[in-house]
């Protein structure tokens, strides 16, 4: 195994599908031979590919999304790319009302094996219309499934997994992770969908984040083991299909929960699996569910403001420590 950023473990992925099957392409603004995508996961793969399967497209979401539909359900495997996740807003009738509803509306009569990579998060001081974790909107769209991968490893495998799909699959990343190391095989694997992993096991608390706030709990399991509070941290990997099982099991074990996520706190992910608890382990709960999510503003442009508005580890200590 190589250390490798996860930006890299992505491209390695990408490049091993497109090796493996001449009808996976990769489609989105700037990422061809020009500037090899906004976050550089695409970079060299049109030198090595060539310009017809790492196309350039006009800034358009809208029409990036409809022409990857039409790729799809006719017989191609298009990779296409959104610069950043909240101008998905701008294609949403092709992604949830296309793409998301083809099989069903057409009796199971087609596929649409697409993959829309996009990113989501704060920390760079872009501003609302580039910072926002808007990832419940899909989660609530029957039809599309959802990868959430936090560290390298996953990145790889899942976009391998999520190109070989015969549905619809939102690939969301984080921008603070592109640069983070990790350990990664050279030889091929594959993730599957709905197998969230235990990042730490504990025994007083279970976390469960996505995205950066994984790395973050982690950080803060690591600082409060050295007041005796033992944290497990589960990463989902997947939203859609969701490992509800790894959960439960860990909240009957702790028989406490801190949800993390990025996103603005009414109607987050965090809302739909703190649900998912007190209809399945109300029982084994000897605490209320907490929920540590950013305030329900946009994300700020000022670099003070928005590091008030992300959760911090401070937030997420907090949390735990209250239920403890």
């Amino acid at each position: 195994m190589t250390e490798i950023t996860y930006r890299d473990a992505l491209k390695q992925g990408l490049r091993e599908e497109m090796l493996r099957d001449d009808n996976v392409f990769i489609m989105g603004e700037d990422v061809g031979l020009n500037w090899g995508g906004a976050f550089k996961v695409t970079k060299g793969l049109a030198e090595e590919f060539g310009e017809d399967r790492v196309r350039d497209t006009p800034i358009s979401e809208n029409a990036i999304a409809g022409a990857a539909v039409g790729a799809a359900i006719t017989g191609m495997r298009p990779v296409a790319e959104i610069m950043f996740g909240d101008l998905i807003s701008l294609a949403m009738d092709q992604v949830c009302n296309q793409a998301a509803k083809m099989r069903y509306m057409f009796g199971g009569q087609t596929s649409v094996p697409l993959v829309l990579r996009s990113v989501f998060g704060g920390g760079k001081n872009i501003a609302s219309h580039h910072s926002q974790s808007l990832e419940a909107w899909f989660m609530h769209t029957p039809g599309l499934k959802i990868a959430v991968p936090a560290f390298a490893y996953d990145a790889k495998g899942l976009i391998k997994t999520a190109i070989r799909d015969p549905d619809p699959v939102m690939f969301f990343e984080h921008k603070l992770v592109y640069d983070r190391k990790e350990e990664v095989p050279e030889e091929e694997y594959l993730i599957p969908f709905g197998e969230a992993k235990v990042r730490r096991e504990g025994a007083d608390v279970t976390v469960w984040g996505t995205f950066f706030m994984v790395h973050k709990a982690l950080e803060v399991a690591e600082e409060l083991a050295k007041d005796g509070i033992s944290v497990e941290v589960i990463d989902p990997r997947t939203l859609v299909p969701l490992d509800k099982k790894t959960l439960i099991d860990s909240v009957k074990k702790t028989g406490r929960l801190v949800l993390v996520t990025e996103e603005t706190k009414t109607g987050a992910t965090t809302a739909e699996i703190a649900a998912i608890v007190q209809e399945e382990a109300f029982d084994w709960l000897d605490a209320p569910v907490m929920r540590v999510n950013a305030p329900d503003t946009p994300v700020p442009f000022s670099p003070t403001l928005e590091q008030y508005f992300i959760p911090d580890n401070k937030r997420i200590a907090d949390a735990i420590r209250e239920i403890v």
